[in-house]
């Protein structure tokens, strides 16, 4: 058996998210039925990072593992079969062990909203048409950095050991009359970039202040934030690894 890692992007709108559900359309559900038919034997992936309903992903990864060889023009396959939503980037193979999710060692997002009509960005940021202070976002955003334990900004019914996250960026942009929050670390919590970018709506909207964020954030206790905004203002922008675990993506 051999194992590979492929590397996706996907338009979230139309699925209820990305990992296989019994009786709904996901992403994962789609590769999985594209690589079983081109394979021709049953396939399941493991993926590095499960995005929610309607969030879009530039970069994901999943794994699975196969005894047969696999099709001199896999990518072109596989894209064929896919629909218009969902796209291969790249093949990779990889060493036996090596796990798309545990592996990872970084994931960076993007939330988008706009504060004008778009019909253009339905599907891929929030509308917000409310007056907001860039200053009281950055600073809110800058605040974020200083703190490792993010259990405010994680939805109930997950199983996960520890809260605590290493933020490597945090910022707010504003470009092209969009407003977009970037945010990296080392993981992130179910619901957490929706439940940082909610709240700190708030705060650049002064109903909330830095004060009572700083309190939020330190009570520990996820009715404090706001996970309101919807999912396809989120996308996954990069799933990161150590430099030449995935090597040549094979397929190009």
């Amino acid at each position: 058996m051999a194992r590979y890692f492929i590397e996706v992007t996907y338009m979230g709108a139309r699925f209820s998210g990305f990992q296989v559900q019994e009786n709904a359309l996901t992403v994962q559900s789609e590769i999985d039925r594209a690589i079983s038919l081109l394979m021709r034997e049953t396939v399941e992936t493991t993926g590095s990072s499960r995005t929610d309903a309607g969030v879009h992903a530039r970069q994901n990864f999943l794994h699975f593992d196969t005894g047969k060889e696999l099709h001199p023009q896999f990518m072109y396959k596989m894209n064929a079969i896919l629909p218009p939503d969902v796209a291969v980037k790249g093949v990779y193979a990889v060493a036996d062990d090596l796990h798309s999710r545990f592996a990872a060692i970084g994931r960076a997002y993007e939330y988008t909203l706009y504060s004008f009509k778009d019909p253009f960005m339905r599907d891929r940021g929030y509308y917000y048409p409310y007056t907001i202070s860039m200053e009281l976002l950055q600073e809110a955003a800058a605040a974020v950095m200083e703190y490792t334990d993010f259990s405010t900004f994680s939805k109930r019914n997950t199983q996960v050991k520890t809260y605590n996250c290493a933020i490597k960026e945090s910022y707010w942009e504003q470009e092209e009359g969009r407003l977009v929050y970037h945010v990296s670390a080392n993981r992130f919590l179910r619901g957490m970039v929706r439940g940082l970018v909610g709240t700190m709506l708030r705060v650049g909207r002064g109903k909330l202040t830095m004060a009572e964020f700083r309190a939020a954030v330190e009570s520990r206790d996820c009715t404090q934030a706001d996970f309101a905004v919807p999912g396809h203002g989120l996308c996954l922008m990069q799933v990161m690894y150590a430099e030449g675990v995935l090597g040549k993506n094979i397929g190009r």
